[in-house]
């Protein structure tokens, strides 16, 4: 599985990254290397939490509309 995601420049040094098709999936790091490798912990940590809360009834619904 292949998820996009965002490393931006922190403000105090370092970096921060966040993964839009996640919501609040979101890690830091020292270096390039250490964020992402921050963002596989992440993004394992948040899809296992997915999984666990399934919700089956969901009231959300996505549609798509053409404009």
């Amino acid at each position: 599985m292949k998820i996009k995601a965002v490393i931006h420049s922190a403000e105090e040094g370092g970096y921060w990254a966040e993964v839009p098709a996640l919501p609040g999936c979101i890690t830091e790091g020292d270096t390039k290397d250490e964020v992402i490798n921050n963002l596989r912990d992440a993004i394992e940590g948040w899809l296992d939490v997915a999984n666990e809360r399934q919700v089956t009834q969901s009231t959300d619904q996505i549609v798509e509309i053409a404009v």
